[in-house]
């Protein structure tokens, strides 16, 4: 018997969307996206079904798309597919293909939702799907905005399967006899997300059987918890804050009576794009002389007299930045360019034109750009934050080469490689490295 009651209230406990609205399902024909259909069906709402096609499994693409329709077709619901070529997507914008069939699904959903008269978008998400991406986000460095998981709506996207676990997917699957499709790609651990669900979350519950259910608690307090936190920073940036011409002014000596500062004020500077690094360099440089500044990609920084003020910086300068993919091979940056090679050997070489990094601590994509007030790493053999500035002095850097140093950045915010000069020493290969990325800077 399917989860019925389960499933309504918790549609109206979120108010996920109403009896009269029309929902379109995103189907993809595994175990999640059919279930959800059956409850949909059973329920007697108003619903179709989407799915889309990326032809990139060959033949399982097109297996998936005739399953998906033969359910439309068996249980007399609109059906509407679509076909993308996802791999020149990703080559023409310079992403990976699972950012690009992401970007491609929800372009198309939206397309679909406004041509149709739809109210809302489903899609499947679990309570599993919630565990990965609070994991993945703790992994990768978060606010306390990434610790909510995925949430039941959004805009118009809901998710209507949060209060059911992959395991009871499974268990309803079979018992209910349920056909679905599976997709070969969700067993390979060459994603990190398969990764976490394939080898981290069963070790986890080894730890605790009750997995689930304990971290969708914890979901649920770190939610609500953001949203005292959400509530605490709007007052405070009435408080603190004030706008003139465009740029906003933070007041030094209202900043300084923050608690805890480095948390508010960083909830405050979010909007503006300054990694966590920056922020500590902000704040520690508040009693410094005038007209210090950070950056961003998108915003300025400068400590005036009196305030913090933040701008928005010119538009040529926000394209600045230079985007490294996985399949990348060779990056032009004005008179130099990167080379991006990968190998399974530990060899590396004594080469300050080549950095070599453990590949498997790299989160795509990365970003080639230029010195920033506030930049620190961790030199290669050093155990310690070294300022930029500092290193290149030490170095003896001339002032006009300084800033024509590129900078390897990872998609944390930090430095892996100060190019022509040093590697950052927490990203250096090792015995247990498993694949090595070789960068190597050469002038044009």
């Amino acid at each position: 018997m399917l989860p019925l009651q389960q499933f309504t209230n918790y549609i109206k406990k979120n108010a996920l969307f109403s009896a009269q609205d029309k929902i379109l399902l995103a189907v993809s024909g595994g175990k999640d996206s059919v279930l959800m259909v059956q409850l949909f069906k059973l329920a007697g709402f108003q619903f179709s079904i989407a799915h889309c096609n990326f032809n990139l499994r060959g033949d399982e693409s097109q297996r998936d798309e005739a399953f998906v329709k033969l359910l439309a077709t068996t249980l007399e619901i609109p059906f509407h597919v679509v076909h993308f070529d996802a791999k020149t997507y990703a080559n023409e914008h310079q992403i990976s293909i699972q950012m690009a069939a992401r970007d491609l699904r929800y372009q198309w959903f939206e397309t679909i939702r406004q041509e149709n008269n739809y109210d809302f978008i489903a899609l499947a998400h679990h309570q599993n799907d919630s565990i990965e991406t609070l994991l993945l986000n703790l992994t990768r460095g978060t606010g306390i905005s990434g610790m909510h998981g995925i949430l039941p709506k959004r805009d118009k996207l809901i998710r209507p399967l949060l209060f059911l676990s992959r395991q009871q997917i499974d268990e309803l699957i079979k018992e209910n006899d349920i056909n679905f499709v599976e997709d070969s790609s969700n067993e390979s651990t060459k994603y990190a997300r398969n990764k976490i669900r394939l080898t981290v979350i069963p070790q986890l519950r080894e730890i605790n059987p009750n997995l689930e259910h304990t971290f969708a608690q914890n979901i649920a307090r770190f939610a609500e918890t953001e949203e005292v936190l959400q509530g605490v920073i709007v007052q405070t940036r009435k408080e603190i804050a004030r706008e003139i011409d465009g740029v906003v002014y933070f007041s030094i000596e209202k900043i300084n009576a923050l608690k805890p500062q480095k948390l508010i004020f960083f909830e405050l500077l979010k909007p503006y794009h300054f990694t966590d690094g920056v922020v500590d360099e902000i704040l520690e440089s508040l009693t410094k002389q005038s007209g210090t500044s950070f950056y961003s990609h998108t915003h300025r920084a400068t400590i005036n007299r009196n305030d913090v003020m933040i701008s928005a910086l010119p538009r040529e300068q926000t394209h600045a930045n230079h985007f490294i993919h996985p399949k990348d091979e060779r990056i032009l940056i004005e008179n130099q360019q990167v080379l991006i090679a990968y190998t399974t050997s530990n060899a590396v070489e004594d080469n300050r034109n080549k950095a070599f990094i453990d590949a498997d601590k790299l989160i795509y994509p990365l970003i080639i750009r230029f010195k920033q007030d506030g930049d620190r790493f961790m030199p290669l053999g050093m155990k310690q934050y070294k300022k930029l500035s500092d290193f290149l002095i030490d170095n003896k850097v001339p002032l006009p080469q300084k800033e024509k140093i590129p900078l390897l950045i990872n998609g944390n915010g930090e430095i892996i490689w100060v190019a022509g000069l040093r590697q950052d020493n927490r990203y250096k290969v090792n015995a247990t490295t498993k694949k090595v990325a070789i960068f190597e800077l050469l002038n044009v």
